[in-house]
């Protein structure tokens, strides 16, 4: 009799800790096209449960992994009606648990829904650092790092009511797509404002906002006819995640068994990736490695953690209606695991733009990871994604407008990217950028407006999708090699009660602002109405005394830009560019409104720009 009573007792225990504390997704939708949902179930001993799913759904895997505290629980969507069903937990016949799981009604054309494109302007902004618009979430009671204007590396306070508070300046500034550095919680005791490393993939972190905030945000963009980027990691996770914490198996993160906490840096050398000559030691220490201490690097070669991923991304999409995605340390992860994250999410929603972060310094290493790249196509590969960042476009500006005409020296550095632009399957597709939230900043190389015009000029007509990083527009500029990322990622002043300047409104801002400003407003509101610097075909012609001309047309429209990069004013025989004019003879500058006859010579004042409408 107390033999009975003592394995009663264990089963009653085990019952009784038995819980459900977590399913992710919470919820879903109806008539998704991938008819498949991996829920994770998350408690004390939860593998002691059954789960079972009233109204008829379909369970078709239960899978227990080698933590008891995990269930997936597969079932099948299709044919499941917007409705609000049972899950139900039991212990034999009796049920101990259930939750209510709703299946919500999907938005008309969600599927189909559009996104970013070559006509778009994106603005890049870091959420702490932009606008403080409501101080009482500056600090919650269940997030670690509490806020400090005063610390560089601090959190400072800014929000998404910030930005929405701003949007206004964004739509006055010509902006049509807005990216956010990472807006999920990132619970790091220390550094977590940039995002990086977030600890819960399904929860906006409270000193941003709510959910709710965040949906609000992409509804108040597209009243505004504006777009909202998610900036998405697949790579690494936090170490403060509560999934980190407590590993459904270990095979979901890379583990190095020597290193601290299972940690061994990356090297960091993306090109092991499809060296075909590459050991595999260096292979793993770029792939499996960790990007740093507090993000454990994520095994999407585990088909698990790929789905948790990709439900996780579809989930948001649906949820807060959102536009894009941009990626961090794409060419990071798992090449074969990302491309099938990217597919799933692109199968769903097939104009849906997803830009890759693909730091590379050559043209050719880059165009490997874009979709259909017949690069990659020689090793059988394909990443399906849509977009890259064009670095290589980068590194030549941050040197050409300090330096003389050569050979390879000044402009011809920018020819030269162009004249790769062959190696990529979708050159449209491509984001362009002076900068962003991980290098210097422009306006600090470049201390001179004029630079910064010539910069713009160039970067709002070449092909592919212009990116803008915040502030810049107001001439902030930020030295990373003294002071680190802190000084590349200033408050934007104004975004603060108490502020001395507000750059927020013409009145606030300086003559100095206003000059930047200005030049910037017009090229970017000129450009959402002008189809040849969207998908227009380029026709460049080889730089001359540090002068670089090259023409974007259509069938119907045609632009001249002429970059001198020269101080001295330029005077250039037309005849030379003869292919490009074809038989137009006058153009307007955008810029000055100014009219200029295109017969014999045009003149061009030294470190200027010229964007002409041909007529």
């Amino acid at each position: 009799m107390k033999k009975i009573l003592t394995i009663s007792a264990i089963v009653f225990s085990s019952i009784f800790y038995s819980q459900v504390q977590k399913v992710e997704p919470a919820f879903w939708w109806s008539g998704m096209k991938n008819p498949e949902l991996q829920l994770l179930v998350y408690g004390k001993d939860i593998q002691n449960l059954q789960p079972e799913f009233s109204n008829g759904i379909k369970i078709k895997e239960i899978k227990k992994v080698e933590n008891p505290n995990y269930l997936f629980v597969t079932i099948d969507t299709n044919g499941v009606q917007p409705q609000k069903a049972k899950l139900n937990f039991k212990n034999g016949n009796k049920t101990v648990k259930t939750i209510d799981y709703e299946f919500k009604q999907r938005q008309q054309n969600s599927a189909n829904r559009d996104s970013y494109t070559s006509s778009d302007v994106m603005y890049l902004i870091m959420p702490d650092r932009f606008a403080n618009g409501n101080p009482k979430n500056d600090n919650t009671p269940d997030t670690a790092e509490k806020s400090d204007r005063t610390k560089n590396g601090g959190r400072h306070g800014g929000d998404i009511a910030g930005i929405v508070k701003n949007l206004d300046y964004l739509s006055e500034l010509g902006v049509t797509t807005l990216w956010n550095t990472p807006l999920l919680e990132d619970n790091e005791p220390s550094y977590s404002y940039h995002g990086y490393a977030q600890s819960d993939y399904y929860k906006i972190d409270p000193r941003y906002g709510t959910n709710d905030d965040y949906k609000n945000l992409a509804d108040e963009l597209h009243k505004r006819k504006m777009k909202l980027v998610m900036d998405y990691v697949t790579n690494h996770w936090g170490s403060k995640s509560w999934i980190i914490k407590d590993l459904p198996a270990k095979d979901w993160i890379h583990i190095w068994p020597n290193g601290e906490n299972g940690f061994q840096r990356s090297n960091y050398r993306m090109t092991t990736q499809f060296d075909t000559n590459a050991a595999k030691v260096d292979e793993a220490a770029c792939m499996d490695g960790w990007f740093d201490t507090t993000m454990p690097d994520m095994n999407q070669s585990n088909p698990m953690v790929v789905t948790y991923m990709a439900q996780n991304a579809i989930w948001w999409i649906e949820y807060a209606g959102l536009d894009g995605f941009r990626v961090d340390t794409y060419s990071y992860n798992d090449k074969k695991g990302i491309a099938d994250w990217t597919k799933r999410i692109t199968d769903e929603y097939p104009k849906f733009n997803i830009v890759g972060e693909v730091w590379m310094h050559d043209q050719a290493q880059m165009s490997y990871w874009q979709k259909d790249s017949k690069i990659a196509a020689i090793e059988g590969y394909n990443s399906y994604l849509p977009s890259v960042m064009d670095f290589t476009l980068h590194d030549a500006l941050g040197q050409v407008f300090r330096e003389d005409s050569g050979w390879d020296s000044g402009m011809q550095r920018v020819y030269d990217n162009f004249a790769n632009d062959f190696l990529y399957p979708n050159i449209n597709n491509i984001l362009v950028f002076a900068e962003n939230h991980d290098t210097n900043r422009f306006n600090q190389i470049f201390p001179k407006v004029e630079d910064y015009k010539l910069a713009m000029s160039l970067i709002l007509t070449v092909r592919g999708i212009p990116q803008l990083y915040y502030g810049s527009e107001i001439g902030m500029a930020g030295d990373k090699n003294n002071g680190g990322d802190g000084e590349i990622r200033k408050d934007f002043p104004g975004g603060w009660p108490g502020d001395a300047n507000n750059a927020f409104t013409k009145s606030g801002r300086t003559a100095s602002q206003n000059e930047y400003f200005d030049y910037t407003k017009k090229l970017l509101n000129w450009r959402k109405t002008n189809e040849a610097v969207h998908t227009g075909k380029t026709l460049h012609y080889i730089p001359n005394n540090n002068v670089y001309v090259y023409f974007r047309y259509t069938d119907s429209k045609r632009v001249m830009v002429v970059i001198n990069n020269n101080k001295e004013t330029q005077n250039l025989d037309l005849k030379r560019f003869s292919e490009g004019l074809k038989n137009f003879r006058t153009g307007k500058d955008i810029i000055s409104d100014k009219d200029f006859d295109l017969k014999t010579n045009l003149s061009v004042a030294g470190k200027s720009s010229l964007i002409l409408e041909l007529k």
